[in-house]
């Protein structure tokens, strides 16, 4: 084996070890987020203690006033102007989804990770994306909760950021960029599933960010939150490679699960474009 692979597989089963001893090490990633994360994890938090941290950062209080009064939240289009309702009215799901987006998007200016800043960038804006078509796959194909399917396709990648803000301290590993490719397809899932389970994150969401790829899994009953986020997935990552999406969906037992065809499913793509827009447009702006 090549001394290259060698370290790399070193490097990776060092990140699960760190993982698996409940050590979750997210260079450059905003203190705003780790206090938002912790506020709401913590079931004796009042909705005062949760505006008072988000208030704490003027960008991302107004990234979730946008959220709450985006076309598909606020049907009743009665402008929301005080962060307690706006928190009130979305939910802390999506006050979870916008404080990782926002999070996200300060990353790609930190000049350490200035040799990443166009994947981190690309990885927001997919994340974005994912959240936003597991939203609507969830409310429309499914009795998953869509809030919770949101912040799950927010999450997807958080293997992927994960991978790509450590390996920037070993940079000699990744000299090849096809290599790096190579790793964070094999493990991204894995290492995001153990961030979420060592956060605290619903099980659920843990699997179904290890399961993102496994479109083929079997399962009993009806389609669960995996089977939306892979499918949201799939959709965001052929965008509009209309013939590669179709042929992906040949063989997508999630999709199947949904009663999503390759006809049907441009339908739900054409039918919630508008809405997909507005609700990335609200998590990244």
């Amino acid at each position: 084996m090549p001394s290259e692979s060698v370290a790399a597989f070193d490097f990776v089963r060092g990140l699960a070890s760190e993982l698996s001893g409940g050590h979750v090490d997210l260079p450059s990633f905003p203190e705003i987020a780790i206090r938002v994360r912790k506020v709401l994890a913590d079931s004796k938090s009042t909705v005062e203690q949760v505006v008072r941290v988000v208030g704490s950062e003027p960008s991302l209080s107004a990234r979730i006033l946008r959220i709450a009064n985006s076309a598909s939240l606020n049907r009743s289009g009665k402008q929301i102007t005080e962060l307690r309702t706006a928190i009130s009215r979305i939910g802390y799901n999506m006050v979870r989804s916008a404080a990782l987006s926002f999070s996200m998007s300060q990353m790609r200016h930190n000049a350490k990770l200035a040799a990443r800043k166009q994947y981190l960038a690309d990885l927001w804006e997919r994340s974005t994306y994912v959240a936003a078509y597991a939203y609507v796959l969830a409310r429309s194909h499914s009795r998953v909760n869509p809030d919770e399917a949101m912040l799950t396709g927010m999450m997807h990648g958080i293997g992927k950021l994960y991978i790509v803000t450590r390996a920037t301290d070993h940079p000699e590993l990744f000299r090849d960029e096809a290599a790096l490719q190579a790793l964070i397809n094999d493990w991204h899932a894995s290492i995001g599933k153990a961030i979420l389970e060592n956060w605290g994150f619903p099980e659920s969401m843990a699997d179904a960010v290890g399961n993102q790829d496994a479109l083929s899994r079997s399962h009993e009953g009806p389609p669960d939150l995996a089977d939306v986020v892979g499918v949201a997935s799939l959709i965001a990552s052929y965008g509009t490679d209309l013939s590669g999406l179709q042929s992906a969906l040949r063989g997508a037992d999630a999709a199947k699960r949904l009663g999503l065809d390759e006809s049907k499913t441009l339908s739900v793509m054409q039918d919630s474009a508008a809405e997909v827009t507005t609700l990335t447009q609200a998590l990244s702006a």
